[in-house]
């Protein structure tokens, strides 16, 4: 399935708000506009690496071929490495996993997952990788970070270092040649084939000091990158020695399928779902140079980041939802943070103070 057909044509402009919110477009009978940029040398500047720049295809590359066919070639490139059967391995694992979870249902077990899952994903993924890591969009100390990207990593998603590389990459690309996960390259890419491409060792190191090189300092993070899948080791025996001592062999296995793999399945799908859904259908608050959009399913599963136009639009602002009816649990769990002392500098409110930049009016 191809949405290429679908999709508006891009037209270079060179009008953006600033430099904490994405390229403003204006929006055409047939077109949204685009600001053309050549792609960067890494730089220092705090904004451009927590927040990069959208980066439009330059007009030479419009002029030389179409937008599908350069993601056709962008493809290519991807591929040339092979697959990578690690990667694969592990999700047919989990998926393999996840299936036993009719035979082996409890209601602790079920608990269980809701709880992980929240704090895996809620705390882990959303607040931690993303709004914390990914953007700044409020300081904490050391050891609540690195507690909270340890959560993280716990969700399955791959380790803090590299799952910021990616996002900040999506920023910069979104929907253009270059964005890891856009659905212009087919939904199912967009939602989980697109981590499947491997990458030498120098390709990674060089990946993460591309796009995350504050990141790619820290010794404690990359200590989780490389100790990734043992902490997922350590968890699933720590799921089974509990649930034996809580109620024997049945409890403990049904902690490791619920707690474990079934937990993993709903957390990983749930976030892929941003990458995918939220850039195919739903309501849009403002105008921005890609197909952001937001969509209130996505955002119940995700704690509020389904919420995405509204977070492309002003991606470090801490709240994503910027309608009264547009929840966002992870919000609220910072600002609790911040009632607590473990959180300040909450960045909020650009969308009020810019709204005249680039919102859609009615």
């Amino acid at each position: 399935m191809s949405f290429s057909d679908t999709r508006s044509p891009i037209i270079p402009s060179t009008e953006t708000p600033d430099a904490l919110s994405s390229p403003v477009v204006v929006a055409t009978p047939h077109a949204r506009v685009v600001a053309p940029h050549p792609v960067p040398e890494p730089v220092d500047d705090e904004d451009a690496i927590l927040s990069p720049p959208h980066q439009g295809p330059c007009q030479a590359d419009l002029d030389r071929m179409t937008q599908q066919e350069a993601f056709r070639t962008e493809r290519g490139r991807r591929w040339k490495g092979g697959v990578d059967w690690g990667v694969a391995f592990w999700l047919l694992i989990l998926h393999a996993g996840a299936l036993a979870a009719p035979f082996t249902f409890t209601w602790q077990g079920l608990v269980l997952m809701l709880v992980l899952g929240w704090m895996t994903g809620g705390l882990g993924i959303c607040l931690g990788y993303h709004r914390l890591l990914t953007h700044a969009s409020f300081k904490t100390y050391k050891p609540v970070k690195w507690f909270i990207a340890w959560l993280g990593g716990l969700a399955g998603e791959g380790s803090a270092v590299h799952w910021v590389a990616n996002h900040r990459k999506h920023h910069a690309h979104s929907d253009h040649v270059g964005d890891p996960h856009s659905p212009i390259d087919g939904p199912w890419w967009a939602h989980m084939f697109w981590f499947l491409p491997k990458m030498t060792k120098q390709e990674y190191r060089d990946y993460h000091r591309r796009w995350a090189p504050d990141l790619a300092k820290d010794g404690v993070l990359l200590f989780l990158d490389k100790t990734f899948i043992l902490w997922h080791i350590g968890m699933t025996a720590a799921a089974f020695g509990f649930g034996y001592w809580l109620g024997g062999t049945e409890m403990a296995w049904s902690f490791v399928v619920w707690g474990v793999f079934l937990r993993l399945i709903y957390v990983l799908h749930s976030t892929w779902f941003v990458n995918s859904a939220t850039h195919m259908w739903g309501y849009r608050n403002y105008n921005t140079t890609d197909e952001s959009t937001n969509l209130w399913w996505v955002a119940a599963l995700t704690y509020g980041e389904g919420w995405h136009n509204n977070h492309h639009a002003y991606p470090r602002m801490a709240r994503h939802g910027h309608k009264w009816w547009e929840f966002d649990v992870t919000f609220w769990s910072i600002k609790l943070l911040e009632k607590l002392g473990l959180a300040w500098d909450v960045v909020d409110h650009q969308h009020e103070k810019r709204a005249h930049l680039n919102t859609i009016r009615p």
